[in-house]
């Protein structure tokens, strides 16, 4: 199987780290996360794997190579200029078969396999994803008719989504809706699919899933993963 790890974002969110470190480097304990990512592929069965780098694309090279002490044989795709989280797709080449797209600076222990069998059981030409999130809302929520009168109040609510994980499986002709050298990201592809009656497919995960894009997300990553190593990374892989 072959996977797709984009890593060529700035990450301004997690300024000032990512002012020297792109963010796939950033460190969990002694590991950057870009490394758990590869050792979590590697033990599902990918053997194939390319990074898709731009921002400090030097940095990320350096420290993983050709991914063999991974488990991996690395290839990487770099982006010039950014193309946001489809376009670099177009620069990977040729994919015959159903591929993964994940974003490289995630933390998590999902069942790549088991999202794999959803996939190609449901006949859809890309698979997400999905995780709980509930969102707090830190005040009183009113609710206000036409006429400025109050209809009633909740003190603060809490609501749940179905958010995307920016983990994917696509059929190889997604790449047909991407136009090399145009900024493209992945949910509007997702949408072009749709608008075109394609069946896009959800994959509900229930474990653990963090996205280190924030410094709270980031700092309880770092928690995460030294109080639980063994559900993220196999000690297994070279």
């Amino acid at each position: 199987m072959q996977a797709i790890v984009l890593a060529g974002g700035r990450g301004t969110r997690l300024a000032p780290y990512t002012t020297v470190f792109p963010k796939p480097l950033m460190p969990l304990g002694e590991m950057p996360i870009i490394e758990i990512v590869l050792r979590r592929l590697a033990r599902s069965g990918f053997r194939e794997v390319t990074l898709s780098v731009g921002y400090l694309a030097e940095l990320l090279m350096a420290y993983c190579g050709d991914g063999a002490r991974f488990g991996v044989n690395l290839r990487y795709s770099r982006e010039d200029q950014p193309l946001g989280t489809a376009g670099p797709l177009a620069l990977v080449g040729p994919l015959q078969e159903t591929f993964l797209v994940m974003n490289g600076d995630l933390l998590t222990d999902l069942d790549f396999p088991a999202m794999l069998q959803r996939h190609r059981s449901s006949g859809a030409i890309a698979t997400l994803a999905s995780f709980t999130r509930e969102v707090k809302i830190d005040f009183g929520v009113l609710d206000i008719d036409h006429q400025q009168q109050v209809t009633n109040y909740t003190e603060k609510p809490r609501f749940t989504y179905q958010v995307s994980t920016g983990i994917y499986f696509f059929e190889p002709r997604v790449l047909e809706r991407i136009i090399p050298g145009k900024r493209m990201d992945l949910p509007d592809l997702v949408l072009e699919l749709l608008a075109a009656g394609e069946t896009v497919a959800c994959h509900p995960h229930a474990g653990e899933w963090l996205d280190i894009g924030r410094v709270d997300d980031y700092q309880r990553a770092i928690v995460e993963f030294e109080r639980d190593r063994a559900r993220y990374l196999s000690e297994e892989v070279p």
